[in-house]
C-alpha cells in the first residue's frame, strides 16, 4: 500500500488562494480549501487552528504575488507608469485576489498613511524616487496622489463597474502623475 500524500502548510496556503481566486476569500474554510486538496478537513486544522490564521496565511503570499507582480515593469517604461499600470492591470487579471488583498479587512495598515510608512513599499518608493528625482517626502506625496488614483481605477474594474481600456488609463494615470509631479517640485522651490 503507497503512503498517503503529505498535505503541507504551504499546499494549503496555495488551496486557499486557489478558492480566493476562483469564487473569493469569504469562501476559504476548511471544507472548500481540503475539496481542493481532495483531502478530508483534518490535515487543514492540523496546520491551522483557526480559519482566520489560513486566510492570513493566503493573504500575505498574495500580497507578496502582488508586490512582485507591480514590481515587473518593462525596462523601457517609465517606473512610476509601470507600477500603476501593473497595480490595475492586477485587478483585471485577478479581480477576487485584488478584492482580498483591498476590500477584505485583512491589510495590517489601516489607512493609506500607514501603508505609505510601510517596509513592503520601499522598492515601490525607491523606483518612483531614482525616476523623478524627488525627495523621498515629495516622492511619497506624489505616490499617494498616484496611489489614490490606480486604486479607484483597480477597485472600479475589479468589481466590474468599468472595462479595462489600457490606453485610456496609461493616459489619465500620465496625468495625475504629471499634475503631482508639478505640484511636488512647485512645493520644493
Amino acid at each position: 500500500m503507497p503512503p498517503k500524500a503529505r498535505i503541507t502548510r504551504d499546499m494549503i496556503v496555495q488551496a486557499a488562494i486557489e478558492v480566493a481566486r476562483q469564487s473569493g476569500y469569504e469562501n476559504i474554510n476548511a471544507r472548500t480549501v481540503s475539496r481542493q486538496l481532495h483531502c478530508s478537513t483534518q490535515p487543514v486544522m492540523y496546520h491551522f487552528s483557526t480559519i482566520d490564521a489560513m486566510k492570513r496565511a493566503a493573504y500575505d503570499q498574495v500580497d507578496q504575488l502582488h508586490s512582485e507582480y507591480m514590481m515587473a515593469i518593462p525596462p523601457d517604461q517609465d517606473p512610476i507608469l509601470g507600477i500603476g499600470l501593473n497595480y490595475i492591470r492586477f485587478s483585471v487579471e485577478e479581480p477576487q485576489l485584488f478584492r482580498f488583498l483591498f476590500q477584505s479587512g485583512y491589510a495590517e495598515e489601516n489607512s493609506v498613511l500607514e501603508m505609505i510608512d510601510s517596509e513592503e513599499l520601499i522598492p515601490v518608493l525607491a523606483a518612483m524616487q531614482e525616476g523623478s528625482g524627488l525627495s523621498m517626502e515629495k516622492t511619497k506625496q506624489v505616490f499617494l496622489t498616484v496611489a489614490l488614483f490606480a486604486h479607484g481605477y483597480a477597485s472600479i474594474i475589479a468589481n466590474n463597474g468599468l472595462e479595462y481600456d489600457e490606453k485610456l488609463i496609461a493616459k489619465h494615470l500620465e496625468q495625475a502623475w504629471n499634475g503631482a509631479f508639478l505640484a511636488a517640485t512647485q512645493e520644493e522651490k
